[in-house]
């Protein structure tokens, strides 16, 4: 450990004549980007596995076309970056410097004359270009990754195709509107025998039952139509006693056109623009959401700096767990705040701020401990 501080110290003194400050900027700048990016790339790799898991099996069982379940993954990981990019700094922060405390280099640049303050410099600049990042994906990325979602999502349950169903399935689209069963299907021929359709809207209720049916391209239009063969129509609603059956030998049902399909309208899909001037709780809880990404990431990469503080024989993934959960407390925090702001339990101003101020808080009171235990050691 000696012989690692001595070289430390003749490292920085024998480069200061070319900048001291900006060698220990570069180092410790260079510390945290190297786990950041190795982070970074492994919870991406986990998240994008989790959600080819969800969609996969969507796939597997006919109800999404396997190009859209790779979009759906992309378009998730683009979301997912606005929590993991401020999640990858903030462990990264704490794992660089308890290695350097571990290695006994933070003892050799404070013996150098570096304050807590100078070694704060080189973090803050590192999480400044990352909550540019952040914001870009907060403010425009994340709102169209779940517009682009949302809308594949719709066209891919309102599209239904014979040619990607199973026989003995029931398959529920357009969240639990329609709900379809066939007894076989024949994806060759694009038939099916003893299909049933059950479509509910509003108080509405369709059911077809149908002996054969098969799915067409209509020449005229370009649309895709499904023709039943020998079958029934029974429509009613659920107040009113009145209703019909309809038995037909033939009847056609065309798909939905992709032009046609307009997602339901969802706060997370709305631009910022659009929620900057809304007087309604949901959106202004959602806009202070966007908002507080930025200063969050910068705030929890320096709390990552003094939290790191441990012996040299602790091991400089010490507080990697107080770290973690301290992560956890306050994104569970966050959520929860948001939707009481959103049902309005608590008033849009300050809103989900005061979670921010918590952690400002929390960063005071681990830059500056030392005072305080020695005032409550005096008395």
């Amino acid at each position: 450990v000696v012989e690692k501080n001595v070289r430390v110290l003749e490292r920085f003194f024998t480069t200061a004549k070319y900048g001291e400050k900006l060698i220990i900027d570069r180092y410790i700048m260079r510390e945290i980007i190297k786990p950041t990016v190795t982070i970074c790339v492994v919870l991406i790799f986990i998240f994008g596995c989790y959600t080819a898991t969800r969609y996969l099996a969507d796939a597997v069982s006919g109800q999404l076309p396997g190009i859209t379940v790779i979009f759906f993954i992309l378009l998730k990981i683009a979301i997912a970056l606005e929590v993991l990019l401020p999640t990858t700094l903030y462990l990264s922060v704490v794992i660089a410097f308890g290695r350097m405390y571990k290695d006994s280099e933070m003892t050799a640049l404070f013996a150098c004359g570096v304050s807590k303050g100078r070694v704060l410099k080189p973090v803050f600049l590192v999480s400044l270009v990352i909550a540019v990042i952040v914001s870009c994906l907060s403010l425009y990325i994340r709102p169209w990754a779940y517009q682009q979602f949302f809308t594949l999502r719709a066209q891919a349950q309102a599209n239904f195709d014979l040619t990607r169903m199973k026989g003995g399935t029931f398959y529920e689209i357009e969240d639990g509107a329609r709900v379809i069963f066939a007894e076989s299907v024949d994806q060759q021929k694009d038939k099916a025998k003893r299909v049933f359709i059950r479509t509910e809207r509003d108080d509405n209720l369709q059911v077809i039952y149908a002996e054969k049916a098969s799915q067409h391209l209509e020449p005229a239009t370009g649309q895709h139509i499904i023709v039943f063969t020998d079958g029934h129509l029974y429509e009613f609603t659920r107040r009113g006693k009145k209703g019909r059956i309809i038995q037909f030998e033939q009847s056609a049902m065309p798909l939905v056109s992709n032009e046609k399909i307009k997602p339901k309208y969802r706060i997370k899909a709305a631009s910022t623009g659009s929620l900057a001037f809304s007087d309604d709780s949901e959106e202004i809880a959602e806009l202070q959401w966007r908002l507080s990404t930025p200063l969050a990431t910068i705030l929890l990469a320096l709390i990552g700096v003094p939290l790191s503080r441990s012996s040299p024989r602790r091991g400089k993934y010490a507080k990697v767990m107080t770290a973690v959960v301290i992560f956890a407390f306050y994104y569970n925090l966050s959520a929860i705040i948001k939707k009481w702001v959103e049902k309005g339990v608590l008033d849009t101003l300050p809103g989900i701020w005061w979670v921010q101020l918590l952690l400002a808080g929390l960063l005071l009171l681990l830059l500056w401990p030392p005072p305080l235990v020695f005032r409550w050691r005096q008395r």
